[in-house]
């Protein structure tokens, strides 16, 4: 379980903001309002969904893409983020507890395409190097391109070996 904490609007705009230019499935993973998979949306980036297992935030959600008008054109699921395949996901937004980082770290890295940006709001993932970052204190975010952070993960095992 991980605590609700509504993205302010400086987060939503930094994340989004890492993503510009991008094209692909994009996912929230713990979505809760859905805040950001609307802006997402808005911004071009689609399809977009969030994965939200709390059915008050996932009802919520759904209700703001109904009066945005996004009804059928986003979808909020209630899915356990770790039994999801994410294989098919090109842009990944990530505002979850430091404890969830490291397992998450993993995964990512086992499912998703090279080409994949993965956006981290509040807490960076401790192992990896951003390609870029934004804002600052609650308000930065961090950008990893996963065929970058694969590239960092292969020379730390080369040198671990050494």
């Amino acid at each position: 379980q991980v605590p609700y904490q509504p993205s302010s609007p400086r987060q939503v705009a930094n994340t989004l903001a890492l993503l510009r230019g991008r094209a692909g499935k994009t996912v929230d993973l713990g979505s809760g309002d859905g805040r950001l998979v609307l802006e997402a949306y808005k911004q071009g980036l689609r399809p977009a969904l969030g994965f939200e297992l709390n059915p008050w935030l996932l009802c919520l959600a759904n209700y703001r893409a109904w009066r945005a008008g996004y009804h059928g054109k986003i979808s909020f699921l209630k899915k356990d983020l770790w039994k999801v395949n994410l294989s098919d996901c090109h842009n990944v937004i990530v505002f979850l507890a430091p404890s969830v980082k490291p397992p998450l770290a993993t995964k990512l890295l086992a499912e998703l395409p090279d080409d994949a940006r993965v956006v981290a709001g509040r807490y960076p993932f401790p192992s990896w190097s951003p390609s870029s970052t934004l804002g600052q204190g609650l308000d930065q975010v961090w950008a990893y391109d996963i065929k970058e952070v694969r590239r960092q993960e292969q020379g730390r095992a080369q040198q671990s070996q050494i």
